[in-house]
């Protein structure tokens, strides 16, 4: 078999490029004991990947900001080739291009036949849900690499219509795997319709995203807010409006000069736990946007809130932060009677649509995120320059197949 490379987190601030064994049809060790099920998996397929993307939730892991293990395989935003199947694949075939949602999910369970695909029962014994390369999420093998093995594979896999197209469309379609459809379900579930007026807070590639996905959903204005001012510029150079918050200023201020108000009609976090306050020096105040986004978003409106928040942070401010207990003022979302969105996307629900709208020129989702493509060898390098909150979202490229 050929050697399969992948990511590996080897502590705070540090990864590298490993050799593994080549997948095999079977579940990981630990679903398999603490789920009860057979290790053989005829309904899987294996892919040689052929773009792979560097994630924020990922970054978390590799800050130490996580109970991630050193020796954590990494990466969960996977398109593949289909290069083997089990016995019991019957409608993907060897030679197809294949988009993986980043939940893993059985497509048998409750969860599951009720579309909730992020909170999948079968896939993880810990808690409902599982990812791949992710910490707690079930023990799956991480697809920062050459070659992945996909469960469920006709449930889960997203089969592109022509093979030529799809690598014409690569760096669009390799957004499917979560970030667009995250970004998406942000702007979504925070009521985002013809006519509105959003607040994105975050300009990184999951608010970029969701900024995107504003647009293509109606809104009349989109702004942006992040504290890094070469994300901000990506945010301008698709029509988003932004707001610098090192600045002093109230937000509710920097919102009314752009919309006349100092309100908007529907707010995404972007951000998640490791929010800084605003201000040039303001430290980490976790709480900090989910406070914002209560406070200028009008009465009953909807909260999206794709940023992810966990129950364990060592690297936290305080006691409360470590096990994910926020300063949130709930109080202030009971008065305005908002509605929150929170969890994993369920990417299912949306990447077939979203697909449609790439195949057909209306997105142009790799040009809103600045997707920049690197060797699978420099991903370390991607990582730190992720890190240092390069304006750009990094797509691996393993086996030479993205076309310039």
């Amino acid at each position: 078999m050929p050697d399969n490379h992948v990511v590996v987190y080897k502590g705070p601030g540090e990864v590298s490029v490993e050799s593994i064994d080549y997948p095999k049809l079977e579940l990981p060790h630990d679903v398999v004991e603490g789920l009860g099920l057979p290790q053989k998996a005829p309904h899987a397929a294996i892919l040689k990947i052929v773009t792979t993307n560097i994630c924020g939730s990922d970054q978390h892991m590799v800050r130490g900001r996580t109970t991630a293990p050193v020796g954590q395989t990494l990466g969960h935003e996977i398109t593949g080739e289909v290069v083997e199947t089990g016995d019991d694949v019957l409608f993907v075939k060897e030679g197809d291009i294949c988009s993986v949602p980043f939940n893993i999910a059985c497509g048998r369970c409750r969860m599951c036949n009720e579309g909730k695909t992020g909170i999948c029962l079968n896939v993880n014994p810990a808690r409902p849900g599982a990812a791949y390369g992710y910490v707690d999420m079930g023990g799956w093998i991480g697809g920062q690499a050459e070659y992945v093995m996909v469960p469920y594979a006709d449930f889960n896999l997203l089969k592109f219509p022509d093979r030529d197209q799809a690598l014409e469309k690569i760096l669009d379609l390799t957004m499917l795997s979560d970030i667009f459809p995250t970004g998406y379900h942000g702007a979504f579930t925070a009521g985002v319709t013809t006519g509105s007026t959003v607040y994105v807070a975050g300009a990184g590639p999951v608010g970029l995203a969701a900024a995107h996905a504003a647009q293509l959903l109606g809104a009349s204005v989109v702004i942006v807010g992040d504290m890094i001012p070469e994300r901000l510029e990506q945010a301008r150079s698709f029509g988003c409006e932004t707001v610098d918050l090192r600045e002093d200023a109230e937000l509710t201020d920097m919102i009314e000069q752009i919309t006349g108000e100092p309100e908007v009609d529907a707010a995404v976090d972007a951000v998640g736990f490791e929010a800084r306050g605003h201000g040039r020096d303001a430290g980490e105040q976790p709480a900090t946007v989910l406070n914002d986004i209560m406070t200028i978003a009008r009465a009953g409106a909807s909260l999206g809130i794709p940023g992810l928040y966990v129950t364990g942070d060592p690297g936290a401010k305080d006691e409360n932060a470590k096990i994910g207990q926020l300063g949130v003022r709930i109080g202030l979302g009971w008065a305005k009677s908002h509605s929150f969105t929170t969890g994993q996307c369920p990417v299912k629900r949306y990447n077939r649509l979203l697909m449609n709208m790439i195949l057909n020129g209306r997105a142009q989702i790799a040009k809103a995120v600045n997707a920049t493509v690197i060797p699978l060898n420099e991903a370390p390098q991607g990582y730190q320059d992720f890190d240092r909150g390069a304006a750009r979202k990094f797509v691996l490229d393993p086996h030479g197949m993205v076309r310039a």
